[in-house]
């Protein structure tokens, strides 16, 4: 069977349960960016050394696939999306311990892989600043208008952005302490001292 079906050569993709909506709807843009961030966490973790850092990156790669298919009208549960939360701030903890304090800002960067960290980082924030748009946006009045319903619950909504939020947090740290580990100082932020 090819990989092309023809069906979105109209600008339209479908959702769970076959309902066709335009590519640009604001929906299909927070999964579109799910799966460019689900990229980008594939890129790092191709250049990570740590076997279980590999792993527990392939288990938020399969998180975010969950979250999308969640949006895009699959009724899955996302019990472990929430179990995850206080696993990252379990590894975000362990990291920090070996990492300077931090007063001021500090520019992205560092290693190659320090720096791709920083964009993945970068990437969920939107992500994350896309989903409280559609959360907030969209609850219910213009999607009902287009036809379309969200059927993500409350509680699901206050999960997805629980879990975007702190694996924003895990990245920014990952990203420090790849950099340390590599041997590659911090650039703070002088702001407006120039």
């Amino acid at each position: 069977m090819p990989i092309y079906t023809r069906t979105g050569d109209d600008g339209t993709t479908a959702l769970f349960g076959g309902k066709r909506v335009l590519k640009c709807e604001e929906l299909v843009d927070v999964y579109g960016s799910l799966d460019e961030l689900n990229s980008w966490v594939g890129l790092i973790s191709s250049q990570i050394k740590s076997a279980d850092v590999r792993r527990f990156l392939s288990v938020i790669q399969s998180d975010l696939f969950t979250i999308g298919s969640v949006l895009a009208g699959w009724k899955g549960s996302l019990v472990n999306i929430e179990k995850r939360v206080p696993e990252m701030e379990k590894r975000i903890d362990a990291m920090e311990k070996d990492l300077p304090k931090l007063n001021t800002f500090i520019l992205p960067g560092g290693s190659p892989l320090g720096a791709n960290i920083h964009v993945t980082r970068s990437i969920c924030r939107r992500v994350e600043r896309q989903a409280v748009d559609l959360f907030q946006g969209h609850q219910g009045q213009t999607l009902k208008e287009k036809g379309l319903t969200l059927s993500v619950s409350d509680e699901g909504k206050k999960i997805i952005l629980k879990y975007l939020n702190r694996l924003s947090d895990l990245f920014f740290v990952l990203a420090r302490y790849i950099n340390q580990k590599d041997g590659y100082k911090e650039t703070i932020w002088v702001g407006m001292k120039r």
